[in-house]
């Protein structure tokens, strides 16, 4: 199976495969990023007994794109709306996960080179941010609940604030994810979103009963976080969704909805190449 689109290309090599954005790849001279793609992966590190594998299969990945998995930077996600910035690796010779100051946190951002930022989903988005004038990057995880909580609006107020970005030059990327098609919930959330958005946006789009039911309903948390960005300066252009939905292919990609309780996770990785010296 092939999930290339008119956005992103699949690539499957040796130990890997993995799916890239075409409009990153336009600076593949300044960025490496990747999604991981296929079920016999799994990058679940918070589960001590995967820790082993979830490390071989980030140096699978790595190795394709020619990076170092000792470079790896990864939060200790737990749907909140905490962004770390990165300034410099703690472990030598091993990734950086576990560590206490990524604890709580959901999204991470750089300036430094070579440094490969990571987060791990099972149907949320996670989204990769890049600003090529300050060569800026960030990799953001945003389930519901991160969603709810404007992760990907208070990415952008802190990379504008820390950073100088301007959202008109910010590009952000939206990995492949549980769609609207998928995305049930029941009269509580649905109640959740409609109050802490129906002044600003209008969701008609965006929450729509289930067909036949009526206590179900279905959001569209990408369109949502795509009026978000929006609405904080991005330009239309520069928002690309994947257009992917993890249910639709829990075949290939792996989905919290689709595998229950055992279900594994997917990683987006992002890093600044280091300039070449002359």
């Amino acid at each position: 199976m092939n999930l290339s689109n008119e956005v992103v290309t699949h690539v499957k090599s040796k130990n890997t495969e993995y799916i890239q954005f075409k409009k990153l790849l336009e600076y593949q001279d300044i960025i490496t990023h990747a999604f991981s793609v296929g079920k016999q992966v799994d990058f679940r590190t918070l589960k001590r007994t995967n820790y082993d594998k979830a490390v071989q299969d980030y140096e699978n990945l790595c190795t394709s794109l020619n990076l170092d998995k000792n470079n790896i930077i990864k939060p200790n996600q737990v749907h909140k709306d905490k962004i770390e910035i990165v300034k410099e690796k703690t472990y030598q010779g091993k990734p950086d996960i576990y560590l206490e100051q990524y604890s709580n946190v959901d999204g991470l951002i750089t300036q430094k080179e070579n440094l490969i930022l990571s987060t791990t989903s099972a149907d949320c988005i996670l989204m990769l941010f890049f600003d090529p004038v300050t060569r800026t990057i960030a990799n953001i995880h945003s389930g519901w609940k991160g969603t709810y909580q404007q992760i990907g609006v208070k990415t952008v107020q802190k990379l504008q604030k820390e950073f100088g970005v301007k959202p008109e030059n910010l590009i952000c990327c939206m990995c492949p994810s549980i769609r609207k098609c998928h995305f049930e919930v029941e009269k509580d959330v649905k109640d959740m979103f409609a109050e802490r958005f129906r002044e600003e946006i209008d969701l008609s789009r965006i929450i729509e009963r289930k067909e036949g039911t009526e206590e179900k309903w279905n959001i569209d948390t990408v369109l949502l976080n795509t009026i978000l960005l929006q609405k904080q300066g991005l330009k239309p252009e520069n928002i690309i969704d994947s257009k992917i939905c993890t249910v639709c292919n829990s075949q290939i990609l792996h989905s919290y909805r689709a595998e229950k309780q055992g279900f594994g996770l997917e990683t987006a990785i992002i890093a600044l190449k280091g300039k070449e010296r002359s």
